[in-house]
């Protein structure tokens, strides 16, 4: 998984880019392939932003997230892009068994 990290109106920290690689590497096992992923933090009106978007094969992924704490933001939009991915892999998971059931018949 190859992460790129932006920084808008806040100093780059390593250590919210290790958090963030930490968070995100709970989605790799759902994810086929390479993946490469987008991430951009900024602060507008006091509030600690975090937007992500992920690119695994031909799927698209996309989680935003605004809170008081920079750390919470990271955790509910990890959240949000584990929902999609999983959704995602349940629904391709479930095809491949239908074809299969299909065929067996």
């Amino acid at each position: 998984m190859r992460i790129a990290f932006t920084f808008h109106n806040l100093e780059p920290s390593e250590r919210l880019r290790t958090y963030a690689q930490e968070k995100l590497a709970k989605l790799d096992k759902y994810l086929h392939g390479a993946a490469s992923v987008l991430v951009t933090f900024s602060v507008e009106r006091h509030q600690y932003c975090v937007d992500v978007s992920v690119h695994a094969g031909s799927e698209t992924y996309v989680g935003h997230e605004q809170q008081d704490d920079m750390h919470a933001s990271i955790n509910l939009v990890v959240d949000k892009l584990r929902h999609q991915v999983s959704r995602a892999h349940g629904a391709s998971t479930q095809r491949r068994r239908d074809v299969a059931v299909v065929m067996g018949e």
